[in-house]
């Protein structure tokens, strides 16, 4: 009978921590990203000009021509694409540990360029019926999203085989609610004249799945904030503004409001905050 697999992408903004479908990777992982950044470093300045996404982590399918090798099912057809300085790298976790190297290019080849190949790092999948099991993954260098490209993968008895790969339908990832409870969380402030600031690692207290931040400001000029239209009054009267906002998700910008009286007439100022979940610790 076939099992029903689920997977879960892990929350973090390092090339390596966010490594596909809920997958942890082993020590191994240091390996495979020398490796494919040799890879990478080839094809970077094309990555720079056709990467049109901005850089972060995302979702993305997996698409190969060949039912043998594919993503693991676990994680739906899906990897890990993550865009920095504008080069794309995308970890996938693979079926088993029967594909041991991947060369970008054709088989024939592989054996002459063997500084390309891409090592594997050792990732854990987890299944919606609670149990797991170890497989390879690899970080493969993109130059192009929805468009095929060649991809030799190197089985357990020695021979490259060719495939025709894509990676399309790219998505932010975005990171789960951590448990309820509270937590101190890296936020960067984007937006404005550059001269405020907000108060970081910032408090995060997460209730039934709902996160609130409480932000606090270099300024004591702010008197009130917009959040998805809601207007949000500081918690104290005295000091720098403080204000208690809802987070809509982890890793992804928010939209915010502030309103300063610091001019001669109040001002609304528009920001973007963004709550880095892999700074998240856990408040005592």
């Amino acid at each position: 009978m076939k099992r029903v697999f689920s997977c879960v992408i892990a929350a973090s903004l390092t090339l390596s921590l966010l490594a596909g479908c809920g997958a942890s990777s082993t020590a191994s992982s240091a390996a495979s990203g020398a490796a494919s950044s040799e890879a990478a470093s080839s094809v970077a300045s094309s990555a720079v000009e056709t990467a049109a996404l901005p850089d972060g982590v995302y979702t993305a399918d997996f698409d190969t021509d060949s039912s043998m090798f594919h993503a693991n099912e676990a994680c739906n057809g899906k990897g890990t694409l993550t865009v920095e300085n504008g080069v794309m790298t995308f970890h996938v976790s693979l079926a088993s540990k029967k594909i041991v190297n991947l060369y970008p290019g054709l088989a024939a080849d592989a054996e002459a360029n063997k500084a390309d190949w891409l090592l594997p790092t050792t990732d854990t999948v987890t299944y919606s019926d609670g149990t797991s099991d170890e497989v390879y993954g690899f970080d493969i260098p993109v130059e192009a999203l929805d468009e095929d490209f060649q991809l030799a993968i190197l089985g357990t008895k020695g021979k490259w085989y060719d495939h025709t790969v894509r990676v399309a339908n790219a998505q932010p990832a975005v990171a789960e609610a951590p448990a309820d409870g509270t937590y101190t969380c890296e936020v960067t402030l984007e937006g404005g004249s550059g001269r405020a600031t907000v108060e970081s690692p910032a408090a995060l207290t997460v209730a039934d799945g709902k996160m609130t931040a409480t932000i606090v400001w270099s300024s004591p000029n702010y008197d009130y904030m917009l959040v998805d239209g809601e207007k949000y009054l500081p918690t104290n009267t005295e000091g720098n503004s403080t204000f208690e906002i809802p987070v809509a998700a982890l890793d992804t910008p928010l939209d915010v409001v502030g309103d300063t009286v610091a001019m001669s007439t109040p001002h609304e100022i528009e920001y973007t905050l963004t709550f880095a979940s892999a700074s998240l610790i856990e408040a005592k």
